[in-house]
């Protein structure tokens, strides 16, 4: 092979151009990079009142902006414009420090006034029977503050500390009912006040006008001394009680009541006989589901000074399960004499003995399946000798479980004996209430009770009022007359004896108002007009 010098120049030549030509545009990028820098951008951040300014390379963010001034941001703070913006040109960034507070006040709440037209009045006459009372709110307020100036105010909220209480003014109206002269004392509620009645049903004098008497204690002592009664107060609704127990003098007049410092009074609070100042009472719990209470079916003894001060007490049954549906609770009744109780239940009638508080039973009801949150405790009333009790018994039906059965009958109790129990008065009504006269002459005296219009459908039924001798012969229907509407289910009342034997009446409730019944003559008195009448009960004596 032939050798070739300038060949070989020439590559070598070549391949020294490419390098020298690769290291200077090398150089010359390099030059550019050093003499030529990326362009910057000034961002300023207003916050609380300073300014803080830094450079940012193009196409950060503000957020970026906010990292390079050492600013944190609160959870609440507004930004402007947005931290994820992106930053292209000089910029001024806006902070509004945001943040939430409480505080806290209290407001007090008016009292609202309210007029109540009564016929135990005078016509015109007013009465102030509740003081208005200012109630008390505590408001707790969110408020937004943006550089700690307030710039909204929203209620977070609103809790009670003291229910305003309306100042309640009674105005008399003219009465169109004829006066009639009655014996003893009668008790009688309305519109959550007590007022009586004696001598005449035009002669009415208040006795306790808190306003807030519920109704379901409210039994004047035998000789007509002293009214029991419960009461829905502000402070039971602050300590979350269903209710306290009162009593109150009504022999003196303006007495004020006087507080028994006993709570949750539903079923039974009542006098003993010729005991002066002793009660007896059960009690139950409250509770957040209904129908409100769990039963103790408990009965205590409790004799007390006319202060209210405690003398003495007995427990005579302790807390029980009450049987069958016994969360309900039971009834109890003292004889006349107060020598013997009786007690009543969903699953059965029967008495106590005084000494022991051990239960007798003398009568097994089949409990009534009501399929809701109440149950059936059967009416019971003593004869004025307490030799008999009067009392309601569930009867089978065929067809139906001994539960569902309709069949309701009045039934004797004859104490001291094995007789076997009788119906004098058969598909009476569920809700028959027996309620027994005081003796009128010769050793006699008169059942009065209720009889459902519908027998079948006794539970929701109106009722008649009847009247019997005591062994069942005699019925007769005595109101209202027929063709009007019957009687809600309640317990009506016997009047004492008066002068003569004729003078005796019925109490009882019709169309929310005072109507009176004599046996008798067939008589029948209403006595108000304003439809506000909802309890009564009426003194032995």
């Amino acid at each position: 092979m032939k050798f070739k010098p300038f060949a070989l120049f020439s590559s070598t030549l070549l391949r020294f151009q490419l390098i020298f030509l690769l290291l200077v545009t090398g150089m010359f990028l390099s030059a550019c990079t050093t003499i030529f820098p990326a362009s910057s951008i000034k961002v300023t951040v207003q916050v609380e009142g300073s300014e803080h300014a830094v450079d940012l390379a193009s196409g950060k963010t503000v957020q970026d902006a906010l990292d390079l001034a050492g600013i944190k941001l609160g959870n609440l703070d507004r930004v402007d414009p947005p931290i994820f913006s992106v930053v292209n040109k000089p910029v001024t960034v806006n902070i509004k420090r945001v943040r939430e507070d409480y505080t806290t006040e209290e407001k007090v709440v008016p009292f609202q006034q309210q007029t109540l037209k009564n016929e135990s009045l005078p016509e015109q006459q007013t009465l102030i029977i509740q003081k208005g009372v200012n109630g008390k709110e505590q408001i707790t307020y969110r408020l937004v503050l943006e550089d700690n100036v307030e710039v909204s105010r929203s209620v977070a909220k609103t809790v009670i500390l003291a229910e305003a209480l309306p100042e309640i003014v009674m105005v008399g109206v003219q009465t169109p009912f004829t006066p009639v002269t009655i014996p003893g004392k009668l008790v009688y509620l309305t519109g959550n006040n007590a007022w009586k009645m004696e001598g005449s049903t035009s002669n009415r004098i208040p006795v306790a006008t808190t306003g807030d008497l519920d109704g379901r204690i409210f039994s004047i002592s035998p000789k007509g001394d002293f009214l029991l009664f419960s009461r829905k107060t502000q402070q039971d609704a602050v300590d979350g009680s269903i209710n306290s127990l009162w009593f109150v003098d009504l022999t003196e007049k303006s007495a004020l009541p006087v507080a028994l410092n006993l709570k949750n009074i539903i079923h039974f609070a009542d006098w003993v006989p010729n005991k002066g100042l002793t009660i007896a009472y059960s009690t139950v719990e409250p509770r957040t589901t209904a129908p409100g209470w769990q039963a103790n079916n408990d009965l205590h003894i409790l004799a007390f000074s006319n202060t209210g001060a405690s003398i003495s007490k007995t427990d005579l049954i302790n807390p029980n399960s009450g049987g069958i549906y016994g969360w309900w609770g039971s009834s109890f009744s003292f004889s006349p004499d107060g020598e013997s109780m009786a007690y009543a239940r969903p699953d059965g009638v029967g008495t106590i003995d005084l000494k022991t508080g051990k239960l007798s039973t003398l009568l097994a009801e089949s409990p009534v399946q009501t399929r809701s949150d109440w149950a059936w405790v059967p009416g019971m009333s003593w004869a004025y000798d307490h030799s008999i009790l009067y009392t309601v018994a569930h009867q089978p039906k065929a067809g139906v479980t001994d539960e569902a059965s309709p069949n309701f009958d009045l039934v004797p109790l004859v104490m001291r004996t094995n007789s076997p129990i009788i119906s004098l008065a058969p598909l009476s009504g569920m809700f028959t209430y027996p309620a027994t006269s005081p003796m009128v002459v010769d050793n006699h005296f008169f059942v009065a009770y209720l009889q459902a219009i519908f027998s079948d459908q006794s539970e929701t039924s109106r009722y008649r009022l009847v009247i019997m001798d005591q062994d069942g012969s005699n019925r007769q229907v005595l109101f209202p007359s027929e063709g009007s509407p019957g009687l809600e289910p309640q317990q009506v009342v016997w009047s004492p004896l008066g002068s003569d034997s004729g003078s005796i009446w019925v109490g009882l409730v019709y169309q929310s108002n005072l109507w009176l019944v004599n046996p008798y003559s067939k008589q029948t008195q209403q006595v108000t007009g304003d439809a506000t009448i909802t309890r009564l009960d009426w003194s032995k004596n």
